[in-house]
């Protein structure tokens, strides 16, 4: 089960770890700000339970058919949505693997944005692209790592985002900055 950091663009530090569970799959995290976030995808990683804490504030959330549910501040909503994101790299895992890209294919998906710090919720239209994939020499053997391109159909605006499993590798505003075990393939 892989254990790491992630550290942010602001400097906050967010220690992980995420493994299969059941017919899907956990990211815990906790963070230096006193953040925290649990997710549990199913089999096809759509997000069946999510709990995000961020100071005082509380989201809760996951799936009902297509739609997406939540709750926070004392005010529900719902969507019909692929998945959420946030700042937490475990959510940008979930969307990835929801999508089941193969290398060159794309996909238009609308997300359920988590903003920080009061965790009110936009949907946002996104293009990913699976860009690439190339293999890196690690102490396991070969890992492939997949380059996606993210486009924000709204403002135009191009991330990228590399993961390794269910690890993000690095992405905009990202750095994995350590990892105990290696990224889980299944």
């Amino acid at each position: 089960m892989p254990h790491g950091t992630y550290v942010h663009e602001s400097q906050v530090e967010e220690r992980f770890s995420c493994a299969p569970d059941g017919g899907g799959w956990r990211y815990t995290a906790e963070r230096s700000d006193g953040g925290t976030i649990e997710l549990i995808a199913d089999g096809r990683w759509r997000p069946a339970r999510l709990q995000v804490t961020s100071g005082e504030h509380v989201l809760r959330g996951g799936a009902a058919g297509a739609e997406l549910l939540w709750v926070t501040g004392g005010r529900e909503g719902s969507a019909r949505a692929t998945g959420f994101v946030g700042d937490s790299p475990g959510l940008l895992v979930a969307v990835a693997r929801s999508l089941g890209l193969t290398e060159g294919q794309r996909a238009d998906v609308r997300l359920l944005m988590l903003t920080e710090p009061a965790l009110a919720v936009r949907t946002v239209p996104q293009r990913w692209a699976l860009t690439e994939i190339t293999w890196h020499e690690a102490d396991e053997g070969r890992l492939p790592v997949e380059r996606y391109e993210i486009t924000d159909l709204e403002t135009g605006e191009i991330t990228e985002c590399y993961l390794a499993g269910d690890v993000v590798v690095a992405a905009s505003g990202i750095e994995l900055a350590g990892l105990d075990d290696p990224p889980n393939f299944a």
